[in-house]
């Protein structure tokens, strides 16, 4: 099962030290095994949701870092403006890295992750989840995205739209639960969405 949900910002390489990435939006699926009750209730429960999101998001951004590095690429690259056309994801960079129990879940977690230019899309899954269906659901998720939200053209509205991503999200990942998404099923939901995202 995927544990949640992360988009966010990569941040950028502002000297002397990189401009820190932003989770623009996070959504986790049900409560994961082993959280204790907050005796702080409710409030104190999001606060800790938020805490771990931006926890994960900062070793996203790290990993995303070190793999353009490695690559001799710039290390975060800018969101360039582009027309109203389908992005390519064939070539983005994208990678699976463990967390260990405690940090920042209860227990040990895999994130599979996927970067286009200086935005970044991240499952949180359990220990077991089927890492290679994480991977192409994410692929296939994040043009859809990508698409709907405008997020590469003038005027991205990440954070206005967060409605767009919960119905992608229901429709592709439901629940947190991981669908062998066939193409038929991503025509018809693109054509009920008015995406018009790149194969």
């Amino acid at each position: 099962m995927v544990r949640a949900f992360i988009l966010l910002a990569l941040g950028g390489p502002d000297p002397p030290s990189p401009a820190p990435c932003r989770v623009l939006y996070a959504r986790n699926f049900g409560t994961p095994p082993g959280t204790p009750l907050d005796p702080g209730g409710p409030p104190r429960q999001r606060l800790r949701r938020k805490e771990q999101m931006l926890a994960v998001a900062r070793q996203v951004a790290s990993q995303c870092r070190l793999l353009q590095s490695s690559l001799g690429r710039p290390s975060i690259p800018q969101i360039p403006q582009l027309p109203d056309e389908p992005v390519s994801l064939q070539d983005a960079p994208g990678g699976v890295f463990q967390l260990p129990p405690g940090d920042p879940f209860p227990e040990r977690v895999r994130v599979t992750w996927l970067s286009v230019f200086a935005l970044a899309f991240a499952l949180i899954c359990d220990p077991r989840e089927n890492l290679s269906l994480a991977e192409i659901t994410l692929r296939r998720l994040a043009p859809r995205l990508l698409a709907s939200l405008r997020l590469l053209g003038p005027g991205a509205d990440v954070l206005l739209r967060p409605d767009v991503i919960d119905v992608l999200l229901d429709r592709l990942l439901p629940h947190g639960q991981m669908l062998f998404l066939n193409e038929g099923f991503l025509q018809v939901t693109d054509r009920e969405m008015g995406i018009k995202a790149s194969r």
